[in-house]
């Protein structure tokens, strides 16, 4: 597994061109007889989203694949939700392989709010892995800051990682962060993510831990799109790069 320290440096070797980058309305409250509206954020919903605004992509309640599984040196599958279809990472990682000499296809089944048990409820995720075809699974999910995330992380990706080990593939982390009104629950994700990865025996990817490194070295939160959630282009180009550095150096 990398250090992220590590990551970190090789990544802010590259220049400052990647680097420029539940809201819930409470109910109705009848106090003293006064109506009064309470605005109030919220650490986690179901599953520990945390996504107020959940990007809306076609593809993304399919499985994508953005090239054929011909002819490559290896091939990778992602299994997410919006955080790895917002920007087509799984292209943006294709193509950073390629800057680096490394001819990767992949395939992804990241759908909308999706946690780690959903995809294996769908059973689709389990088909892929047994076909054998595919080098490493990422897994994405969450943020999964708070305790639900951790267990899902720890626990229940125990059966993906003992699917993995009888096909030859490894299973890796790709962390995420939280939405920027959520950032005091920063750590929890990058804690909760290192603890499911190491009890897994499975590659981190650290890419949350990177962002919050850059956030709190530069207080430029342009990795951040428009909903202060999702990931800008820039952002989702950061992750494909540390995700390539961690799997591929």
């Amino acid at each position: 597994m990398k250090n992220s320290n590590k990551v970190t440096s090789q990544i802010l070797s590259v220049g400052s061109d990647y680097f420029t980058g539940s809201l819930k309305v409470s109910f109705l409250k009848r106090t003293c007889g006064i109506f009064i509206f309470v605005l109030c954020f919220n650490c986690s919903s179901q599953y520990d989203m945390e996504t107020p605004f959940e990007v809306k992509d076609e593809e993304s309640t399919e499985s994508t694949e953005n090239t054929t599984i011909s002819e490559a040196d290896y091939h990778i599958l992602f299994v997410g939700n919006s955080l790895t279809y917002t920007n087509n990472l799984p292209k943006l990682v294709e193509e950073e392989a390629e800057r680096k000499g490394v001819l990767v296809k992949t395939k992804s089944i990241s759908k909308p709010n999706y946690a780690i048990v959903d995809h294996w409820a769908d059973g689709e995720v389990q088909e892929l892995i047994r076909s054998k075809k595919y080098n490493y699974v990422i897994l994405q999910q969450g943020p999964s800051s708070q305790m639900d995330g951790y267990d899902m992380l720890v626990n229940d990706a125990a059966v993906y990682a003992d699917l993995c080990s009888a096909n030859n593939t490894k299973l890796t982390y790709f962390m995420v962060w939280p939405a920027r009104y959520n950032y005091h629950t920063f750590q929890g994700v990058i804690t909760n993510y290192t603890a499911g990865a190491q009890a897994n025996n499975a590659i981190l990817c650290p890419v949350g831990a990177v962002w919050k490194d850059y956030f709190d070295a530069t207080q430029d939160f342009s990795y951040y799109g428009p909903d202060d959630f999702h990931p800008s282009l820039k952002g989702s180009k950061v992750a494909a790069e540390i995700i390539v550095e961690t799997i591929f150096n």
